[in-house]
């Protein structure tokens, strides 16, 4: 398993047990990613993609709700909602993962984690949004490959 996806399984793993075990922040933290993660740099991306998600926590709602409107958001699983939230926060703030390394690993983790119908489910929700930050010109990526060539392009 990459660095990267398990780091991306303890961060929503962490993210699960803040919201129903309502610990703190930083307890999950140390609990879930300090004490169990041994890589360095797959811990400190667990924590900073953690945090972000924390941090823009009704941002994503807010995006999630856009893009489901015939559902309540707690009648989406609660995995669901926790990996569209992490998928939003890299595709808005971690300039540097491809957008569709981030819909690919969103995918495979809530298809491992979650129902059976989920993968599909997080994809159209994931894809609708990537569409819109494109048109919006709020997808901020740097380097070579980590956006369409397309996508600054209104149609």
């Amino acid at each position: 398993m990459s660095t990267r996806r398990e780091a991306r399984e303890r961060a929503m793993q962490a993210l699960y047990a803040f919201t129903v075990g309502m610990d703190s922040a930083e307890h999950v933290l140390e609990t879930i990613i300090d004490e169990q993660m041994e890589d360095r740099e797959g811990r400190a991306f667990a924590k900073r993609l953690f945090l972000r998600v924390l941090d823009m926590q009704t941002e994503a709602e807010r995006l999630v709700s856009e893009y489901t409107q015939n559902w309540e958001l707690s009648r989406i699983a609660l995995i669901d909602r926790l990996v569209l939230r992490m998928a939003i926060a890299e595709l808005m703030h971690f300039e540097d993962i491809p957008p569709k390394v981030t819909i690919n690993e969103a995918i495979e983790v809530v298809k491992k984690y979650s129902t059976e119908r989920s993968g599909q489910f997080v994809n159209g929700v994931l894809d609708a949004i990537l569409d819109d930050l494109k048109k919006a010109g709020s997808l901020k990526k740097k380097g070579r490959g980590l956006i369409d060539t397309d996508a600054n392009v209104k149609k």
